[in-house]
């Protein structure tokens, strides 16, 4: 396990959210200090809102760091880069949406919130490695 989804995981287990667990994990990347950090992610717990009908807390968390770290790129390099982690998490769970990944209507638990907060943050430090290796 990646030494970011490790750190991750020690925010998920002081009680944050997915989203904050995973954004809070690369804060020192960020021009935000984390508790400003930790607010902007607050409403993307469960699948936003808490409802778990939206998209996994987790990939969001990752997604707003890509944001943040490349304020200098453009906005179809972000997305392309955001689209990426959200396929790479797909492919390793087989859905985003929070919902499905707890199997509220099936009864079939994809993947826990810890494995999916390790999972968006290695996935979400193996892109920014790629990233960085290409400057």
């Amino acid at each position: 396990m990646s030494e970011r989804a490790e750190k991750a995981l020690a925010y998920k287990r002081t009680g944050m959210n997915c989203a904050q667990s995973v954004a809070l994990a690369f804060q020192d990347l960020t021009e935000l200090d984390e508790q400003t950090l930790a607010a902007m992610t607050q409403t993307f717990g469960a699948g936003v809102g808490a409802s778990m009908e939206g998209t996994c807390g987790a990939v969001m968390g990752a997604a707003v760091i890509l944001g943040l770290v490349g304020k200098e790129r453009s906005k179809p390099e972000n997305m392309k880069r955001a689209k990426q982690l959200l396929m790479r998490f797909k492919d390793q769970n087989q859905s985003v949406i929070c919902r499905e990944l707890k199997g509220i209507d099936t009864g079939k638990v994809l993947r826990s919130c810890n494995d999916c907060v390790a999972d968006a943050a290695g996935f979400l430090e193996e892109i920014l490695k790629s990233d960085a290796e290409m400057q």
